[in-house]
């Protein structure tokens, strides 16, 4: 049997290399260290193996089901907003969420009716009239300011 092969031109050799490139920069690489917790000498074949660092490959392109579900919409409740802000700092974390500008456009999403949305529109007339950006940290605080319950602080006190 006589195989068959095909020649590619210059430019569905370069398409192709590209496209690999492409998924290969998507993919993120873990070294994880597992040690045998054991103070024991090896002994068998699996003890040698857990000693062996390991490595996780997986494509950042590929969505992962997270366990964290989205927290939904904040109306600017100023009582439940403990709740949504906890559910949605545990969200961004789960999602790898981790730039500044990422973040925030995260939280201003999720900011619907009365005077959250009110305060969403503020932030991005800001965003969009300034050449800086805010950090995460100042945009915590604002938030924060704008939105905890200040009946909680005052029984508090």
């Amino acid at each position: 049997m006589k195989k068959h092969r095909t020649t590619k031109t210059a430019g569905q050799n370069v398409d192709a290399i590209e496209a690999l490139e492409e998924i290969l920069g998507s993919l993120r690489i873990i070294k994880d260290n597992v040690s045998n917790r054991s103070t024991e000498p090896v002994t068998s074949e699996t003890d040698r193996m857990s000693t062996v660092p390991v490595l996780v490959v997986y494509n950042e392109s590929i969505p992962t089901k997270t366990m964290v579900p989205d927290p939904g919409w904040f109306d600017g409740n100023r009582t439940k907003f403990e709740d949504w802000w906890r559910g949605i700092c545990l969200f961004l974390k789960s999602n790898r969420v981790v730039a500044a500008n990422k973040r925030i456009t995260a939280v201003l999403a999720r900011l619907r009716g009365g005077i959250a949305r009110i305060y969403t529109q503020k932030k991005i007339d800001e965003l969009e009239d300034t050449d800086n950006t805010k950090s995460w940290e100042e945009f915590v605080e604002e938030i924060k300011t704008a939105f905890s319950d200040k009946s909680k602080a005052a029984d508090a006190e």
